[in-house]
C-alpha cells in the first residue's frame, strides 16, 4: 500500500492541490499538481553518483503536453504526440531557468525532470501548474535543491493587476508576464507587453512575486510530510588550487581582459590557459582533475572581470557601465527580397529579412485549446560561424526557439491588425556575428526589415541586454552586455520596446539578492539605452515605407454575401481554381464572407476581383461595361459585358446610323463598350453600343434610349 499526503489551499480564486506518495514511486520525486481542473504531474530522477567527464551539470527539463488532457486524438498520419511542439519547448525553458541556479555548486550528477500535462480544463494554462509541480517534486526528492520556488502569471486588465487570468481573460489584459522565484528573490521573468511602462512593468514582478508566496508555503507543508532525506553532497574546496592559480595567471587574465577585440581577448584568455594547464596537470591527471582545473580558471576569470568593474567601474572593452557599443543601421540589402536589414552592435550582427505572404501561408498552430491560425511567424538562426566556431547546422536548438520567440513577442505588441494589414509577416534572423544578446539585435532587425517592406508598424522596436555585477553591498548594472559579462555576471535582463513604452522583458537572476531598488535601477538603465538605440536605428527608417516593395505581394480584401460563397468556389471547387488558374492570382474566401486576392502584379488582381465580383453582384442599369461579342445574328449581338452574363445589342443600338447588316460593325471576339439600358419583359437584358465613344468607354452626353 501507499501513503497518499495531500495539500490544499485556495491560490487566485481557484483550489491548489499538491499530492504525492500514490504515482511513479520509483522516482526519486513525483507529485501531481491541480489548479481549477487542469493537473500536471512531474516526476524527478537524480543519478545516484555525478557523471564522469562533465563540467557542467546535465540537467534535463521536459514538458510533455497529451492530447487526452483536452479530450482529443493527435493529429497526424500516426495519431501519436511526436516531437516536442514549440510550446511545449518554450515552457521546457520556463521550467530550467529558475531552477537551475538553486542546485548545489558541484552538483554534477545526471538529472532529468519530467512534466506531464494530465488534464486540461480550457481555463488555467498548464505552465504555471507544470513550474508549481516541478518544484515541490523537487523539493521532495532529496537532491541538493535549495528552493522551494513558486511561479504566477500575471496580467494587467483596466489598470489592474489580475493573478492567473484565465486563457479567456488574456485578449484582454495588456500584460502577459511569468515570473518565479523563491521566498525572497526573484529569479526568473518572461512577459509581452502592450507598451507598459517602467513602472507597471517592475509592480507586476513585485505583484507576481508577493502572490506566489502561498505557494511556496504550499510546497513546503509537502515536504515536511513525505520528503526523502537530503543526499549527501560535499561541495569541493578548491580555494588552495584557486590561489595558485590566481599567482600564476591573475595578471595575464588581467592584461586580457582589457583587449577590446573579441578575438583577440579569447586567443590571449586561452594562452592564459594553456599556461596554467601545463603547470597543474601531468600526462597522468584525471579527466576529474582537469574539469576541475578548468571551473577554477573560470573563478579566477570572473573574480578579475568582476572586481575590475566594481573598482574602476569601466568594462571588459573600455565602455563605462552605460554606454551602448556603435550601431549601424542599414536597409534595401537585398534585392529580391521583400524587406531586409542589417543591423550591427559592436560584434553583434543580424541580417533579418521580411516576406509578406497570403493568408495561405498562415501557420496551423495545434494547441491543446484547439487549432488556431498565426499570421506572424519570426525564425531565429544562430549558426556556429557566429562566435568563431564549427558545429551542427539544421537543427533548431531550444535556445534559438527561446530567443526567436522573446523577438517575436517584443514585434507583436506593434504590429497592424489583419484588417488593416490582410497579410501573414515572416521574419528570419541569421545571426552573423555574436558578442552579446543576439535576440535584441533581432528584435532590432525585424523591426527595420519589417519598415522596409512597406509594414505600417504602431512604432519602431528596440531592445538592449543588461546586466548585473553584485559583490557585497556594491553593484553595477550594466548596459549592452558582452557575451563575458553575460557569462561571468549575475543578471541577464533583457528589455525591448518604443519609446512609449515595454513590449518584452526577460529576466534571468543568478543569485539571490537582487532587491526591488536593482531592479529599478536596471530598468531606467535600460530604458535610456532603448532611446539612444531607436535614435541610431531613426538613420535608416522610422516608419514604414509608404509603398510595399516591387516583389511584394498586393492583396485587396472586400467582402461577399456569405449566401453567394458557394457561387464563387463552385462545384468542388471548379470556379475558384479556373479563376486562379486564368488570372494567376491567389483567392482566399473566410467563413464570413471576406475575400482576399493577391499578387505581386495589379493586374491579375484587378481581373479577378472583376471576376468575383461578376458572379457576386447584379449588373447595374445605365452603368458602362466592357464586354466581349461572343455571337452575331441578323437582329444584332450577343455581348459577354459582366462575368458569365450576357445581353443583347439590338441592331438599332449597334451605332447611330442605320446598320444593314450586324457584321457591318461588329464580329464574334470584338472587345466593345456597352450600357446597360435595362430588361425586357422576358427578363432579357437590353444592351446598347451607340451611346458609349467606343474608344474611350465614356458614355456620349446627349444620349437617347
Amino acid at each position: 500500500m501507499f501513503d497518499k499526503h495531500v495539500v490544499e489551499i485556495e491560490w487566485g480564486g481557484r483550489p491548489l492541490t499538491l499530492e504525492a506518495g500514490q504515482v511513479a514511486r520509483q522516482a526519486d520525486g513525483s507529485v501531481i499538481v491541480t489548479y481549477g481542473e487542469t493537473t500536471v504531474m512531474c516526476n524527478v530522477v537524480s543519478q545516484k553518483s555525478p557523471k564522469p567527464g562533465l563540467d557542467f551539470f546535465p540537467l534535463t527539463v521536459n514538458y510533455i503536453e497529451k492530447a487526452y488532457a483536452a479530450g482529443k486524438i493527435p493529429g497526424g498520419f500516426f495519431k501519436r504526440e511526436a516531437r516536442p511542439s514549440e510550446n511545449e519547448t518554450l515552457v521546457c525553458r520556463l521550467i530550467d531557468r529558475p531552477i537551475r541556479p538553486l542546485f548545489a555548486e558541484g552538483y554534477k550528477n545526471d538529472t532529468q525532470v519530467t512534466c506531464t500535462v494530465l488534464s486540461h480544463d480550457m481555463e488555467n494554462n498548464p505552465d504555471i501548474v507544470a513550474m508549481i509541480a516541478t518544484s515541490a517534486a523537487l523539493t521532495i526528492s532529496g537532491v541538493p535543491f535549495q528552493g522551494p520556488i513558486g511561479g504566477a502569471r500575471v496580467g494587467y486588465i483596466d489598470g489592474e493587476y489580475v493573478l492567473n487570468p484565465n486563457i479567456d481573460e488574456m485578449p484582454e489584459s495588456d500584460l502577459d508576464l511569468v515570473v518565479a522565484g523563491t521566498n525572497d528573490a526573484v529569479l526568473m521573468v518572461e512577459s509581452e507587453a502592450d507598451q507598459l511602462s517602467e513602472e507597471i512593468m517592475l509592480g507586476a514582478v513585485m505583484f507576481g512575486h508577493k502572490e506566489f508566496q502561498p505557494v511556496i508555503d504550499a510546497v513546503i507543508k509537502l515536504a515536511e510530510k513525505c520528503a526523502k532525506e537530503p543526499r549527501e553532497h560535499i561541495v569541493p574546496d578548491n580555494s588552495d588550487l584557486a590561489k595558485k592559480v590566481t599567482k600564476l595567471i591573475g595578471k595575464d587574465i588581467e592584461k586580457a581582459y582589457k583587449i577590446s577585440d573579441k578575438q583577440e581577448r579569447y586567443v590571449a584568455i586561452d594562452e592564459a590557459k594553456a599556461k596554467a594547464k601545463a603547470e597543474f596537470l601531468t600526462e597522468d591527471s584525471t579527466e576529474e582533475e582537469a574539469n576541475t582545473l578548468g571551473e577554477v580558471i573560470k573563478s579566477v576569470q570572473a573574480s578579475v572581470v568582476r572586481g575590475s568593474i566594481i573598482k574602476t567601474k569601466k568594462r571588459i572593452d573600455g565602455r563605462d557601465l552605460s554606454t551602448v557599443r556603435a550601431i549601424e543601421s542599414e536597409v534595401g540589402i537585398l534585392p529580391r527580397t521583400h524587406g531586409s536589414a542589417l543591423f550591427t552592435r559592436g560584434e553583434t550582427q543580424a541580417i533579418v529579412v521580411a516576406t509578406l505572404g497570403t493568408s495561405d501561408d498562415e501557420q496551423f498552430i495545434d494547441a491543446l485549446t484547439g487549432t488556431y491560425k498565426e499570421n506572424f511567424l519570426l525564425h531565429y538562426n544562430f549558426p556556429p560561424y557566429s562566435v568563431g566556431e564549427t558545429g551542427r547546422i539544421g537543427f533548431t536548438s531550444r535556445r534559438e526557439i527561446g530567443h526567436g520567440k522573446l523577438a517575436w513577442r517584443a514585434i507583436r505588441a506593434v504590429l497592424p491588425s489583419k484588417e488593416d494589414f490582410p497579410y501573414t509577416l515572416r521574419a528570419v534572423s541569421e545571426i552573423t556575428e555574436s558578442n552579446g544578446s543576439s535576440s535584441m539585435a533581432t528584435v532590432c532587425g525585424t523591426s527595420l526589415a519589417f519598415m522596409d517592406a512597406g509594414v505600417p508598424l504602431k512604432a519602431p522596436v528596440a531592445g538592449i541586454a543588461m546586466g548585473l555585477i553584485k559583490e557585497g553591498d556594491d553593484f553595477a548594472v550594466l548596459s549592452d552586455i558582452l557575451g563575458d559579462e553575460d557569462h561571468l555576471g549575475d543578471m541577464d535582463f533583457k528589455v525591448a520596446g518604443t519609446s512609449d513604452g515595454i513590449t518584452s522583458l526577460q529576466m534571468d537572476i543568478k543569485i539571490t539578492g537582487i532587491t526591488e531598488e536593482i531592479m529599478k535601477i536596471a530598468l531606467d538603465q535600460a530604458k535610456d539605452g532603448r532611446i539612444h538605440i531607436l535614435g541610431e536605428m531613426a538613420n535608416a527608417l522610422t516608419e514604414g515605407r509608404a509603398e510595399l516593395g516591387e516583389f511584394a505581394p498586393r492583396i485587396e480584401s472586400f467582402k461577399i454575401p456569405t449566401d453567394k460563397i458557394r457561387e464563387v468556389i463552385g462545384s468542388g471547387g471548379k470556379v475558384i481554381r479556373e479563376i486562379v488558374e486564368k488570372t494567376g492570382a491567389k483567392v482566399n474566401i473566410e467563413d464570413d464572407g471576406t475575400v482576399k486576392v493577391a499578387s505581386s502584379d495589379g493586374k491579375q488582381i484587378d481581373a479577378a476581383v472583376q471576376w468575383i465580383r461578376s458572379i457576386t453582384d447584379d449588373p447595374e442599369v445605365g452603368a458602362i461595361y466592357q464586354g466581349t461579342v461572343v455571337k452575331t445574328v441578323d437582329f444584332g449581338a450577343f455581348v459577354n459585358f459582366f462575368g458569365a452574363k450576357d445581353g443583347l445589342v439590338h441592331i438599332s443600338q449597334l451605332a447611330d446610323e442605320r446598320v444593314g447588316k450586324t457584321t457591318d460593325v461588329v464580329n464574334e471576339g470584338d472587345k466593345v463598350w456597352v450600357k446597360l439600358l435595362g430588361f425586357d419583359d422576358r427578363g432579357k437584358v437590353r444592351l446598347s453600343m451607340k451611346v458609349v465613344d467606343q474608344e474611350t468607354g465614356e458614355e456620349y452626353a446627349d444620349d437617347e434610349d
